[in-house]
């Protein structure tokens, strides 16, 4: 889940669909520096079921379309505005970019809720560009996921924590991130930007490493992107930037250095980030959190290998909505 602190007052969707044009008044409660915005509204984003992590790691894990949609629209019932989601294989619960893939669930969604919809284009690291940008171009989502740069992307340690697998695919792709690139070269980036731009898509720019955040501003003085950027920070994955107190910080200081006023900005964190960095960035003008997969395994202090799952997204959407109540 994303929880996002909105400075404004009505409805909460609503808001979520202007968070690109919203301007919080910042207000400096000393926070090392950095911003902190008045939060009159929290903004819950969540990414349903992602592509990391797979079907024998958690049972809450949605896989077919019928999952799916259930799961986007209990975190929306729960309070979430803004779902991000993925498709998977039904048959053995793979990543599956084909836009046919995503329209079953598309249209219960939106059927049966206003939530606004976020369409990954990341996929899987393990695709090419064309394939992983497909669904959006076709469905034009109000909103698309981007990566804004090539890394390592290692997730061969989840190994070490799970050691029985319902279907082959699962320990094979985990063990292949060894020798795995995720490739994001600035000629993909520009690619999949003219290839949405003409959609009217707003984009989720996910920046793993400060690095990213340089290719960003790249493509936003060449004019491929507008403001107000919406800029998703993602620690903890191995070949990205880690999840210390003083990381989030750097790329904060980074982020504001590079682009002043003209974005709004995101957390996401994997492993232990999500709920021990919460009082951390609760407080600052930004989104904070995590995917719904990355808390479906568990979520509890010292919860690491404990086995107890943290429930499915409307139950996890429920509880990190709270938290930042409690904070404030």
């Amino acid at each position: 889940m994303i929880l996002s602190c909105i400075n404004s007052t009505g409805d909460v969707k609503a808001h979520s669909r202007s968070i690109w044009s919203a301007r919080s008044a910042p207000v400096d409660h000393g926070f090392r520096g950095c911003e902190v915005a008045k939060a009159n509204k929290i903004i819950i984003t969540c990414a349903v079921t992602g592509s990391i992590h797979t079907p024998s790691m958690s049972p809450s894990l949605p896989v077919t379309a019928k999952e799916i949609a259930e799961a986007a629209v209990g975190a929306a019932q729960a309070g979430a505005a803004i779902v991000h989601l993925h498709a998977r294989n039904p048959a053995d619960g793979r990543p599956d970019q084909s836009p046919e893939a995503f329209a079953p669930f598309l249209r219960e969604i939106k059927a049966r809720s206003d939530v606004v919809v976020n369409l990954t284009t990341g996929g899987s690291p393990f695709m090419p560009v064309t394939e992983r940008v497909a669904p959006a171009s076709v469905w034009k989502p109000e909103v698309a996921s981007l990566n804004m740069g090539s890394m390592n992307f290692g997730l061969f340690p989840m190994l070490r924590r799970f050691k029985e697998f319902r279907y082959d695919w699962e320990p094979q792709m985990l063990e292949n991130s060894r020798d795995l690139v995720f490739r994001n070269s600035f000629k993909d980036i520009e690619f999949a930007l003219r290839t949405l731009n003409e959609t009217g898509a707003r984009y989720e720019f996910e920046c793993y490493d400060t690095s990213h955040l340089y290719n960003l501003q790249y493509f936003f003085h060449e004019g491929l992107v507008k403001p107000p950027l919406f800029i998703q920070t993602v620690f903890g994955l191995l070949g990205g930037i880690g999840p210390h107190p003083d990381d989030v910080m750097h790329m904060k200081r980074t982020t504001d250095r590079l682009f002043g006023s003209d974005y709004r900005w995101s957390v996401r964190g994997t492993r232990r980030f999500p709920m021990d960095r919460r009082g951390q960035v609760g407080g600052i003008e930004c989104t904070t959190g995590a995917p719904g997969p990355q808390n479906h395994r568990g979520s509890g202090p010292r919860n690491r290998d404990a086995g107890r799952g943290a429930g499915n997204t409307a139950a996890q959407g429920r509880r990190q909505g709270g938290i930042l109540i409690t904070i404030g």
